[in-house]
C-alpha cells in the first residue's frame, strides 16, 4: 500500500498484518480524493475515523490537508499510524486518538472540514455512528462527510441534518459523500 499523490506520493505505508482492518485500495483512494478535489473547500482539518493504517488521512497530509485527527480503537494500528506519520514526515501535523469512534465523537471539539470514516463493512454500528456524528458540532454547513461502505449494507440518504449528495460504486465498495444542510 502506497501513497498516491502529493508531497509523499510513492511512500509505502505499513499495514496491521493479521488484522481485521481492511485497507482502501488504491483504487477506492484515488476516487475518493479525485471526487473530494472537486467538492471540499476547505482542507485545513480533517477528521479520519476508524484509520486503520491511517492511509485516508495520510492521502489527505500528502495532498495538502494541514491537520488530521485519526481515531483507531486498536492499539496495534495506532502504533502502525504513527510508524506511518514519521515515514511520510507528517507527524507534527496530527494526532493519533486510541479510542473508540463513539467516544471520540464525544469528546472532539472543532469542527472538520473533511470527515473521512471507512468502518468495517461488518459492523452492525455504522448507521449509528454516522447519526452520532450527524448530531455532533464537529460537522458544520461547508463539512464533506465521506463513509465507504459495502453495497451489501446500504446507507440512508439522511442522517439527522446530513443529506447524500454523491455515490459512487468501486467493485463491493461504495463511496457515500455527505453534506449537512444548510438553514435558510
Amino acid at each position: 500500500m502506497r501513497v498516491i499523490a502529493g508531497q509523499a506520493k510513492g511512500c509505502i505505508l505499513k499495514s496491521p498484518k493479521g488484522s481485521k482492518t481492511r485497507p482502501a485500495t488504491e483504487l477506492v483512494r484515488g476516487a475518493i480524493f479525485s471526487i473530494l478535489e472537486s467538492t471540499a473547500g476547505d482542507w485545513s482539518v480533517v477528521l479520519d475515523l476508524f484509520s486503520g493504517s491511517g492511509s485516508l488521512g495520510i492521502e489527505a497530509l500528502s495532498r495538502g490537508a494541514g491537520w488530521v485527527d485519526f481515531v483507531e480503537q486498536d492499539p496495534r494500528c495506532c502504533a502502525i499510524i504513527k510508524q506511518n506519520l514519521e515515514k511520510t514526515g507528517f507527524k507534527d501535523n496530527t494526532h493519533v486518538y486510541c479510542c473508540s469512534v463513539a467516544r471520540a465523537i464525544s469528546f472532539l471539539d472543532k469542527e472538520y472540514g473533511i470527515i473521512l470514516m471507512d468502518p468495517p463493512y461488518s459492523s452492525p454500528f455504522i448507521d449509528k455512528t454516522v447519526e452520532q456524528l450527524a448530531n455532533s458540532e464537529l460537522v458544520s454547513n461547508k463539512s464533506i462527510v465521506v463513509v465507504t461502505h459495502s453495497q451489501l449494507r446500504p446507507l440512508k440518504p439522511n442522517y439527522a441534518s446530513l443529506n447524500l449528495i454523491k455515490e459512487h460504486r468501486h467493485g463491493d465498495s461504495v463511496i457515500a459523500l455527505y453534506r449537512k444542510e444548510t438553514q435558510i
